[in-house]
């Protein structure tokens, strides 16, 4: 199983459990995808794009379940390629959430399978 993850608010994941699914942030409507990162990737994408934010919840998915609307693509000037959805997803596909809270750091604090 190849998991991906995105941090999702928790106002907006209760959204998605009434609708079935998550139709994403206002950056991902914003840029017409839901926005994901490899377990490697993730806490650079915490530290910039969600610094400090308290009420996030960490949603893995295993890759094979988006079939054609996940797409790898370069992001910015960041090396690497990032998995973009370029759908909602369907919350019978995702395989687990996590609360992800703040550290005394300042830093959220990641389960342990993420490096």
């Amino acid at each position: 199983m190849s998991l991906i993850y995105t941090m999702v608010r928790t106002a907006d994941w209760a959204e998605a459990e009434r609708d079935g699914a998550y139709q994403g942030s206002a950056d991902d409507r914003r840029d017409g995808f839901l926005h994901f990162s490899t377990a490697e990737q993730l806490r650079a994408s915490a530290a910039k794009h969600r610094a400090g934010a308290r009420d996030l919840l960490l949603v893995a998915v295993d890759t094979a379940a988006l079939g054609d609307a996940l797409r790898w693509e370069p992001a910015g000037r960041r090396a690497g390629l990032f998995p973009h959805l370029y759908a909602a997803l369907s919350l019978s596909v995702v395989h687990a959430v996590t609360a992800l809270p703040i550290g005394e750091g300042g830093l959220h604090v990641f389960p342990p399978e993420i490096p």
